[in-house]
């Protein structure tokens, strides 16, 4: 795409000279004899950059640079000065000028200023397309799902996008529990700042230390240079710790320093680095258990657990997914490139009959295969994998009479009875606002044996205390 140039001068040879160098070049020139008119040409065409004599009568160089600036920040402009008059050129500067030329004009630096001029624009351009797609990638829209858990997920990201509060995102894996943190981020104050993901269970523990927070050159063998660790690449944004359950004490020691400090050494190193870092993190187990078993410290858990936020399982959730299978078939096959295909009734019945024990991820590959091997437009029950047509039809509702038992396989008998447990127990929560004493009463259990299975199900971030009915869904250590 050719570049369009306004020059605005009122000296009719520098228009002239200007109109012919930059149709040479290739660029499309508009040009206007003084300030006004150079403001009528900007309402009529749009423009990638303008150049401006800064000696001008009515509207002088200055004012109309004043003017440009105030209808588009953004806008791009190189400014004409005298021999000698760096000084008006330095003061176009302070008021948003990109660069100046001087006359007499040197041909080659004059081509320099403005194929530079360009570039930043079209970086600008691309900056603005950058954070606009970044902005509808994680925005509460892409998050699928209408049941009650979901919305009150959405109502929870949307009051602490805006905090800088630490938050632990719970949930098995596959729920998707970082599309929470990066939503969390994107969606606050810090959109613009880095966002540095770090998998605690996939880093080795002897490395763990030198990827947090960075050596210095020569601290242990293979350190041939400085490293920054991630919390350094993290500073002033946010910093995602999945899994964080499979932090190894010593690290959860230096973990909860950064939290407390603000500070932290490099391996090897001796100065205190200072960093400023928002922390979200998520993990699929539960870490009340562990700090009991010893296997997590209790400080650190409640530094973490300022905010909770619960992904649910896709099992309670079910009817979220003719949502998800739409959702994703429409974007397999754009990446893909296949027609679009429709599902059969039975096969999406089939479908919702599963228990997904890898959650929306399970459901998001199961599609993409579909959708690669389907032959014809419709999804028929043959295209789905075998293990979800293998999937007795009273599955999830535990009917002991129509469940089959494998003969080699068997059943996983206490899975089967917890999902059960649990959704029966969510849904009596949701029924009562989260008050668990109410939910007892619909269960005919005693208050103390729901709380006990309120932990055990890690439900504490859809339920409160029979004493606090304001609100069901508690923000804080739950």
């Amino acid at each position: 795409m050719v570049a369009r140039i306004l020059v605005v001068d009122d000296e009719e040879s520098i228009r002239e000279f200007f109109q012919i160098m930059l149709k040479r070049e290739g660029y499309e020139v508009i040009a206007a004899s003084n300030g006004r008119e150079g403001l009528e040409a900007l309402k009529k065409s749009q423009v990638d950059m303008i150049i401006s004599d800064i000696q001008m009568p009515e509207v002088s160089g200055l004012e109309f640079l004043t003017k440009v600036k105030e209808q588009d920040p953004d806008a791009v402009v190189v400014m004409i000065t005298a021999f000698g008059s760096t000084e008006t050129a330095i003061e176009a500067m302070k008021l948003g000028a990109h660069d100046y030329v001087q006359k007499p004009f040197k041909i080659d630096e004059v081509k320099i200023i403005i194929s530079k001029a360009l570039e930043s624009r079209k970086l600008k351009l691309e900056n603005v397309q950058l954070k606009k797609e970044l902005g509808t990638k994680y925005a509460f829209d892409n998050i699928i799902g209408s049941a009650p858990p979901m919305l009150r997920i959405y109502e929870m990201v949307k009051r602490v996008a805006n905090t800088k509060s630490s938050v632990l995102i719970t949930g098995e894996s596959g729920t998707g529990k970082e599309l929470i943190a990066r939503a969390i981020h994107y969606n606050g104050p810090l959109k613009d700042k880095p966002f540095v993901t770090v998998n605690c269970g996939a880093i080795p523990e002897n490395l763990m230390e030198s990827e947090m927070f960075g050596h210095k050159k020569g601290s242990f063998t293979g350190a041939i240079a400085d490293k920054k660790g991630l919390f350094e690449v993290a500073n002033g944004g946010t910093i995602f710790l999945d899994e964080l359950g499979e932090l190894p004490l010593h690290m959860q020691v230096k973990l909860l320093r950064v939290l407390q400090e603000g500070t932290f050494k490099r391996v090897g190193g001796t100065e205190d680095i200072r960093v400023d870092v928002r922390v979200i993190s998520a993990t699929n187990r539960n870490l009340e258990g562990e700090v009991k078993l010893g296997r997590f410290r209790e400080d650190l858990f409640y530094r973490m657990n300022v905010i909770q936020v619960h992904c649910p399982p896709l099992r309670e959730r079910r009817e979220d997914i003719p949502m998800l299978c739409n959702h994703f078939l429409d974007k397999f096959s754009k990446s893909l490139a296949i027609p679009v295909k429709h599902f059969s009734q039975e096969a999406l019945d089939i479908i919702k009959r599963y228990h997904y024990p890898g959650n929306v991820r399970e459901l998001e590959n199961i599609i993409e295969r579909t959708v690669a091997l389907e032959p014809g437009a419709i999804i028929l029950p043959e295209s789905l994998p075998r293990n979800l047509l293998e999937v007795p039809q009273a599955q999830g509702q535990l009917d002991a009479h129509t469940i089959e038992i494998d003969r080699e396989k068997g059943i996983d008998l206490e899975r089967l009875v917890a999902d059960f447990e649990r959704t029966l127990l969510v849904k009596a929560l949701e029924q009562t606002g989260g008050v668990k004493k109410k939910a007892a009463k619909l269960l005919n259990i005693s208050f103390r044996s729901m709380r006990y299975r309120v932990d055990k199900y890690s439900l504490g971030s859809m339920s409160i205390d029979d004493e606090d009915e304001s609100d069901s869904v508690s923000v804080g250590s739950a």
